[in-house]
Order: C-alpha cells, then structure tokens, then sequence
C-alpha cells in the first residue's frame, strides 16, 4: 500500500505514519509538507490514498484536493484537519475528498477511517452523518458562510485572520482587484458591511485557528 502523508508538521507526519504502520502493516509512505509538493507528488507516482491536512502554508489544501482529483480522479483523499468537520467536512466532500477526520480524532478512529476509504466508501462520523441528514431536511437551516464559494470561503477566512486585501492578493497569485470582487460578494452574500464584522463571524463560528 502507498500513502501520501501532507501535512506541514514533521512530528504529526511521523505520528500518522505510526499510527497507519500499527494498523495495516508495511507501508510505502510518501511525504508532503504543503499544497504543492502534494501536487507534485500524485503527477509523479501513483498512491493509493493521500491523508491531507487542509490548512497548510502557502496554497490551501482545499485547492490541492481539487487539482489532485482533476490530476488523478482516482485517488483517494482523506482530509484531516483540527477545524470542527461542522465547517470544512461538506465543503472537502463536495470537493472529492472520500472522508473528512477531525486532527482530537483517538488512532484507531483514523484506522477505522483509512479502511472505509481505501473500501471504496466515504467516512465522516456518525454525528456529522446525522448533521447531514437534518440538513437535507431543513435547507433553509444554512449558516451564511456555507452558501459562499470554495474562493469566497478562503477569502473570507484570510479576512478574519487579519490578512490585508494586497496579501491575499499576493498569497492566492490574484489581483488586488479580484480580490477586492471576492470580499465585496462575500459581504453581499452574508449581509455584512466590514472587514470587523467579518473577522469577527470567522472567530465566532470557529472559521479562523
């Protein structure tokens, strides 16, 4: 078995690979420390699952899922990440991922996960699988974030956690412009008027580390 661990912390990299090599056996681990070198790592080899963090330096795990799934329809894609799977889990899934884990996750929850994708099926916990099901339900339920886009939800997190128009331009290879478009939707689409109160909803619904 080939698994790809992403994540930008070397100790957790070591620990998940642990964790898997208890579980399952002899692995053939690969390693990635950001979007892009996860990227070029699934152009190159063929992997049999990636576990991925979601927010890492530089380009965000959410855009690495999408080109990795573009790149290898195939692959398996396992997103950890320590934001609550209320605000990130649909938004991966949508995106390909096969399952969404919370990082507080006991080991042998990530094994239990890991054998479930790499089956074919989809993880998420039974709790956010009731969530899913009350939602389909009761759309109108929606928190304002969740009706942004992928783009807009990573703008308006780089907004709450203090980053100016210009270096979000400059992180996401954008213009000041487009970017200053994506803010200007996101204050529409969530009926707000500032910067503040946009930092603030981040924090409030727990959007921002």
């Amino acid at each position: 078995m080939k698994v790809l661990i992403t994540d930008d912390h070397a100790v957790l990299r070591r620990g998940l690979k642990q964790i898997l090599e208890d579980g399952f056996g002899k692995i053939q681990f690969g390693e990635a420390a950001n979007a892009g070198e996860a990227i070029a790592q699934v152009a190159k080899e063929n992997w049999d699952l990636v576990v991925m963090d979601i927010t890492m330096p530089g380009r965000s795990g959410l855009d690495a899922l999408k080109e990795i799934k573009a790149l290898k329809p195939a692959t398996r894609v396992l997103v950890l990440s320590v934001h609550s799977e209320d605000q990130f889990a649909v938004r991966v899934l949508k995106a390909g991922a096969s399952g969404f884990l919370n990082k507080d996750s006991a080991p042998e929850e990530l094994v239990k996960a890991v054998r479930k994708v790499l089956a074919g099926g989809r993880y998420v916990s039974a709790s956010l699988a009731e969530k899913l099901a009350f939602n389909l339900d009761h759309p109108s339920d929606q928190l304002p974030h969740q009706t942004l886009s992928d783009r807009e939800f990573q703008v308006l997190r780089m907004i709450g956690s203090g980053k100016t128009v210009s270096e979000i331009a400059e992180e996401l290879s954008l213009s000041v412009k487009t970017v200053s478009t994506y803010r200007a939707r996101i204050l529409e689409k969530m009926k707000l008027n500032t910067n503040a109160e946009l930092t603030r909803y981040a924090f409030e619904n727990k959007l921002v580390e």
